[in-house]
């Protein structure tokens, strides 16, 4: 299939020129910079929605509309750029994590360090996506942070709770492996991790955070998850997603298609992964780290979110809710503008009251 249009991938502005520049040299024979930038440009219309291309064909598989990616890049060598490389989670299942380290980095101080999952809908899209690579460029220069970005299993060929268990290992991972790298060991503060994703990758955070709220994980420690329009369902629509049949980022039909193909084999939309908030008893989220919780007005997930972020603060979880933003699914990866909003509320959670 060809490059679908998706997005505008252009991080924040304080990086977009070094980044574009970083993808051109990059890309290699591979993937062109034309697929770059039809990559950048957000879908005119719901019928080149990249989710509404995903074919499901009759025995079950899929096949996936080509998303640029592209490789790590050790090559930052001047202030303001930041060098990613790639380490194991699990070889022998193919996940890994993407590392990023903002130029320069404190000499007095350490980063925390963002374990972040990316969206997808559980079925689409890697660490090495040309937009999810970008943004975590972007958020580890302007937090500033360490960010690991997990690239974990896709359903249908691993349906949850495959990817939840990607999850749980990468959060191990802060403990058993990362005291040991490199970078960490240098300039990490690894009493200072937070466990973030985006859509279906909040949907994981939480799920990551549900999973490892009694573990020790010394020398590490999660001060906190942040959990930005997360991917959740039900089988009664709520009115943002009766509304939602011509969104051009996340119509309804590719909302319930993703859903489908990411649920346990005969589930549905009210199994506790799609539908915590109903299908979750409450003293399941009894433990957890402090929770920001973000979404926008324009978003068909909205009313999934507002009700998710009012059931955990119900249940007793110290909840940070920023639902007063405008804009669309996804826009952080779109608009320079969303991303500086999101950033910004990242720093505010884990430089500031966050940390408490």
């Amino acid at each position: 299939m060809s490059t679908v249009a998706l997005t505008n991938a252009a991080p924040a502005p304080s990086v977009e020129e070094e980044t574009t520049q970083s993808l051109e040299q990059t890309m290699g024979d591979a993937t062109t910079v034309e697929d770059v930038d039809a990559a950048a440009r957000p879908p005119p219309s719901k019928s080149e929605n990249l989710f509404m291309q995903i074919a499901v064909h009759p025995d079950g598989t899929v096949t996936r509309p080509v998303v640029p990616s592209v490789p790590a890049s050790l090559d930052a060598a001047t202030d303001g750029a930041v060098s990613s490389r790639d380490v194991p989670l699990d070889a022998s299942l193919g996940t890994y994590i993407r590392l990023y380290l903002p130029s320069p980095v404190p000499s007095t101080t350490k980063l925390p360090v963002i374990l972040y999952f990316h969206g997808g809908g559980f079925v689409v899209f890697s660490a090495d996506t040309v937009f999810y690579h970008a943004s975590c460029e972007a958020m580890a220069a302007a937090v500033p942070a360490i960010v690991a970005s997990v690239d974990y299993r896709l359903a249908p060929e691993h349906r949850l709770p495959a990817a939840y268990d990607d999850a749980v290992a990468a959060v191990l991972w802060l403990r058993d492996a990362a005291p040991a790298d490199p970078w960490i060991a240098a300039h990490g503060d690894l009493s200072r991790c937070f466990v973030m994703g985006s859509s279906s990758g909040g949907n994981l955070a939480f799920n990551a955070g549900i999973r490892t709220k009694g573990v020790d994980l010394s020398p590490a420690a999660v001060r906190g998850l942040l959990l930005h329009q997360p991917y959740f369902g039900g089988v009664e629509r709520t009115p943002s997603e009766a509304a939602s049949e011509d969104d051009f980022m996340v119509p309804l039909e590719a909302n319930d298609k993703l859903m489908s193909l990411a649920l346990p084999v005969g589930a549905d939309r009210d199994h506790e992964f799609s539908n915590p908030a109903k299908a979750m008893a409450p003293e399941a989220v009894v433990g957890l780290p402090r929770c920001l919780v973000s979404g926008s007005d324009g978003d068909p997930l909205f009313d999934r979110q507002k009700g998710f972020a009012a059931w955990l603060q119900d249940s007793g979880v110290d909840v940070v809710a920023k639902m007063e933003g405008s804009g669309f699914h996804a826009a952080e990866l779109f608009v320079p503008e969303k991303a500086d909003e999101l950033f910004a509320a990242v720093r505010e959670f884990v430089y500031g009251a966050g940390e408490a």
